[in-house]
This record gives C-alpha cells, sequence and structure tokens, in this order.
C-alpha cells in the first residue's frame, strides 16, 4: 500500500494506546509486529510513536489516571472546534478540551451517546497513520453499540456518515463518507456480560491469524476470542500484555483510502 499523504473528512486516520507500563507494551508490539518505538520525549509525555518501515503507523502513550488499558480510534475532521460543538448538540459528550498537539494537529475526544469514546483529529504536521490496509497496520475500525439508532445519527452529525447494511446473518452497518466504506457498527452482542460498555474496536493486518494469536499468548498477552473465519477474513480477539484488547484479521482485497476519491 503507498503512503499515505491525507485523510478527508470522517475517515478514520489514527490509532493509539494507552498503558501503564511503557517499556513491556513496546517489546509486546515490536515483537508481534515488528514496529520500531520512537519516544517523543518527557515533554510529550513520553508518547511513543509506534513506525513500520520509518513510517508512522500507531501510537503509544501512559494512561491517565484511573484509565485502563485501550486502544483509540481517531476521525479525522476538517474543523475539531466545529466537530466538537456538534457532538455535544448531538447529544454526545466532550470529555477534553480542545488542545493543540505542538504544530502536529488538533485534538479533543468526545463520547457518543451510546458511551463509546472517540478521538477527533484535524491534522496539522502530522496525518496520522501513513500505513493502512495491510500486514501490522490498521485495517478496520468497528463500533460496538447498545443504541445502534443513536449512534447512527451521532455519527452523521458529527463527521458526516451515512451507512449501507452489509448482508449477513447479523445486523452490521458500513459507515461511508461520500460512497466510501471507511468502517463498521454494530449491536453489542447479547452474549457479552451486561456491563460492557459500547466501544470501538481495532483491527490490525496479519498475514496468518492463527501464528498471531500464539504469538501473543507467548508475549504475554491473551486471546479472548480465538481464531474464527468471516466473510471477509480470519479475525481474532486479542489482549495485549498490558490489558489492552485489540483484534486481528488476515488481509484480503483491500483499498488505498485515497484511490478514487473525487475532491470537492
Amino acid at each position: 500500500m503507498p503512503e499515505i499523504k491525507r485523510y478527508r473528512h470522517g475517515v478514520p486516520n489514527w490509532v493509539d494506546v494507552s498503558t501503564r507500563d511503557i517499556p513491556t507494551s513496546v517489546e509486546f508490539y515490536s515483537m508481534l509486529f515488528g514496529w520500531e518505538a520512537y519516544d517523543q520525549g518527557a515533554e510529550a509525555g513520553n508518547y511513543h510513536m509506534l513506525r513500520k518501515g520509518g513510517l508512522d503507523v500507531a501510537g503509544l502513550g501512559p494512561a491517565q489516571m484511573d484509565q485502563p488499558a485501550a486502544w483509540s480510534t481517531y476521525i479525522a475532521v476538517d474543523d475539531v472546534d466545529a466537530a466538537a460543538a456538534a457532538a455535544t448538540a448531538a447529544g454526545g459528550t466532550v470529555m477534553m478540551s480542545v488542545m493543540d498537539v505542538f504544530d502536529k494537529g488538533r485534538m479533543t475526544f468526545v463520547s457518543d451517546p451510546t458511551g463509546a469514546v472517540v478521538g477527533l483529529w484535524q491534522a496539522m504536521s502530522t496525518i496520522g497513520s501513513q500505513i493502512v490496509n495491510e500486514a501490522a497496520a490498521p485495517v478496520w475500525h468497528e463500533l460496538a453499540t447498545r443504541d445502534l439508532d443513536a449512534a447512527k445519527a451521532f455519527y452523521t452529525a458529527v463527521v458526516g456518515w451515512d451507512y449501507m447494511p452489509m448482508e449477513g446473518p447479523n445486523e452490521y452497518l458500513l459507515c461511508q463518507v461520500k460512497g466510501r466504506v471507511v468502517g463498521g457498527m454494530m449491536p453489542l452482542s447479547p452474549e457479552l456480560p451486561a456491563e460492557t460498555p459500547s466501544h470501538w474496536m481495532v483491527y490490525f493486518g496479519v498475514s496468518d491469524t492463527d501464528t498471531s494469536a500464539r504469538r501473543t499468548a507467548e508475549l504475554g498477552g491473551s486471546v479472548l476470542v480465538e481464531p474464527f473465519d468471516t466473510p471477509v477474513g480470519r479475525s481474532a480477539v486479542l489482549r495485549d500484555s498490558g490489558g489492552a484488547t485489540f483484534s486481528i484479521i488476515t488481509l484480503g482485497e483491500l483499498t488505498d483510502p485515497n484511490e478514487g476519491w473525487v475532491d470537492d
């Protein structure tokens, strides 16, 4: 996949993981995905850029106060202040004041009306992931929610999404920007514990799901859902050595997120 140069409004553009043990988490992902980690220094809270072949893939930083270890999805927006205001008007909650991250971008986190938290990123010098849709890179972003209708209305209001049902036995929506699929949305499984909150799930591409799941366990993580086949590839749900949950999936035919767009 070619290097990503730009993300359009409404397209998920970045992922990062919070952890209570940065060295252990860095080692885990370096061994699992082959990522190189670069500490941005004390001024940046020792946030690490995780890179593949010298290009940014994801981020890793310290968990704040009582925050659990978790992966976060960010969505690119043209104007983060306007998006934060739209989130409030649509029944969401702004979780942190909009802020500049040096000269890299302007950001906030918002909680949608169903309780799922997502980042909003207005790029300056940093666009987000420079590699996607290949092995050891983000390939999918999926919302599991307790109120599908409320979530749909919220993300339409904030980032302009529309939706297309995906064929299959279970209810699943493909989230779209101007006809391009950028993520998925589904009801929380009734098999999950009642206290499970609405949440975003990050998927990373792998060449062999079963091998990567075994490797996760060897590295001190755990396999929450054993590898299983889906209509689009073989997947598994994993937990890293610090407690953050993520998914992996074997690669099929994936699309460059910049290919085929017609600019306004």
